[in-house]
């Protein structure tokens, strides 16, 4: 039985996109990394809870397959900022998310992350040099 419940969440996960501009944050992605940690020997994986396994995939083969999308129809295809679904992919993106975070650094943050050692053992050591050094 456990080798079913594999292959059905393999299906799943080979149907599911992933979204290339969401690098880190991707449900597809996720999705495959889980199904890979709970089958870890593949079809030969002893599923302790079968019943919430099925569950799980059930839940998720709705989302995939937008059932409650084509049960609950949005009468328009709008949001309340009047952005379309592509210009929502694009802000969303985490190339864009990223691009947001360093608009929002203040100037000496920018410049400590600039010019602060990577390594935190040179960090130490930069703060060792600058307290030996002779005062004037």
């Amino acid at each position: 039985m456990a080798a079913s419940r594999y292959r059905r969440f393999l299906k799943l996960c080979e149907e599911w996109p992933v979204d290339e501009t969401k690098r880190g944050r991707d449900l597809g992605a996720y999705l495959r990394q889980r199904v890979a940690q709970a089958f870890r020997e593949g079809e030969n994986t002893k599923v302790s809870e079968p019943e919430a396994c099925d569950q799980m995939y059930q839940s998720l083969a709705r989302l995939h397959a937008n059932y409650y999308k084509h049960k609950y129809p949005r009468p328009r295809d709008t949001s309340f900022s009047g952005l379309s679904l592509e210009e929502y992919k694009l802000i969303l993106s985490t190339d864009t998310l990223k691009e947001f975070k360093e608009m929002n650094k203040g100037m000496w943050k920018k410049l400590q992350e600039k010019f602060a050692p990577r390594d935190p053992e040179e960090k130490h050591k930069a703060w060792a040099r600058a307290l030996a050094r002779p005062r004037t």
